[in-house]
C-alpha cells in the first residue's frame, strides 16, 4: 500500500451490477463493507451506483466513474450465467479485446476437472486483454484489475477475498479521523450552531444523526470528521462548547 499525495485525496466509486439487486431480491452487503474497508485504509468513497444486467448502462457507468475518480471498484456480474456480462462490458469500456485467459483457465482447472469445467464455467475465464487477474482463495475463479476498475464478485465472501487481495496493492490518502458526541437534544435545536461550526472549521465536517432514545425520546449523534489530529480536536470541543450553551440557553428558556 503506498501513500498518495496527501493534498489530493484517494476516491472512489463503487458500481454495483444486477438485476436481482435492483429488484430486490437480492439485498447488497458489499456497499457497506467496501466503503467501512477504504475509508479505514485512506480511500475516500464517493459515489454508489446500481446498474441493471444492461451492457449499455454498465459502459456508460463505468466511463463516467472511471474518468471522476481515482479508483472504481464493481460487484457482481462475472459469474457462469448469460447475464453476467461485466467482464464484456469492463472490455468495451476500455476498447479492448476479451479472450479466454490461460491464467483464469488454469486456477479454474485446479476446482473443475475434465467436463466440469463445461462452457459455462468457462465463461469466468474471459478477461480483457491486459487486465490483471484479481484471484480468490474461496472459488478460484478470478476478477481482474484494468486501469482503476476493480471487477470483483458479487458473492459478499468471495467479493471480501478479493478486496484482501487488492487492498495491500491501493495508493491511499491520508485516513480520515472521526469523533462521535452524543448530543443530548434534538437535531432541530442544533442546526443552526452546527452550521456555524462547520464554517469555523472549514476542514473539518460535521454529521447530525437523529435517533430516539425510549428513556429520553428524540435525540441527536454529531460526527465530526477530520484528516488531522489537531483539528478534530479543536472542532470536538467547540461541539461540546456549543452543546452546553444550547442546552444552557434551552433550560433558560424551557
Amino acid at each position: 500500500m503506498s501513500e498518495a499525495d496527501e493534498s489530493q485525496p484517494v476516491t472512489a466509486a463503487i458500481l454495483v451490477i444486477g438485476d436481482e439487486i435492483l429488484s430486490g431480491r437480492t439485498k447488497d452487503k458489499n456497499i457497506g463493507y467496501i466503503a467501512e474497508y477504504l475509508t479505514a485504509i485512506g480511500v475516500d468513497v464517493r459515489e454508489v451506483r446500481i446498474v441493471p444486467d444492461v451492457e449499455e448502462d454498465i459502459v456508460a457507468a463505468l466511463n463516467a466513474l472511471r474518468h471522476r475518480y481515482s479508483y472504481v471498484f464493481t460487484t457482481g456480474g462475472i459469474g457462469p450465467t448469460h447475464d453476467d456480462i461485466t467482464a464484456d462490458s469492463v472490455a468495451k469500456a476500455f476498447g479492448v479485446p476479451i479472450d479466454f485467459d490461460p491464467r483464469a483457465v488454469a486456477l479454474l482447472k485446479q476446482r473443475f476437472k475434465g467436463p466440469e469445467l463445461n462452457e459455462a464455467r468457462m465463461r469466468m475465464t474471459r478477461i480483457p486483454h491486459g487486465a490483471e487477474l484479481v484471484t480468490n482463495k474461496i472459488s478460484l475463479a478470478p476478477g481482474f484489475w484494468i486501469g482503476n476498475v476493480i471487477v470483483m464478485a458479487g458473492v459478499p465472501t468471495i467479493m471480501q477475498a478479493m478486496l484482501d487481495e487488492v487492498g495491500p496493492k491501493l495508493k491511499t490518502g491520508k485516513q480520515m479521523l472521526s469523533e462521535s458526541v452524543r448530543a443530548d437534544a434534538r437535531e432541530g435545536d442544533i442546526g443552526t450552531e452546527l452550521g456555524e461550526l462547520a464554517k469555523a472549521y472549514p476542514d473539518a465536517t460535521f454529521g447530525s444523526y437523529p435517533f430516539f432514545d425510549d428513556k429520553t425520546g428524540p435525540n441527536t449523534n454529531i460526527v465530526i470528521r477530520s484528516r488531522e489530529p489537531d483539528t478534530l480536536a479543536a472542532a470536538t470541543a467547540a461541539v461540546h462548547g456549543m452543546l452546553r450553551d444550547v442546552k444552557a440557553r434551552l433550560k433558560a428558556t424551557g
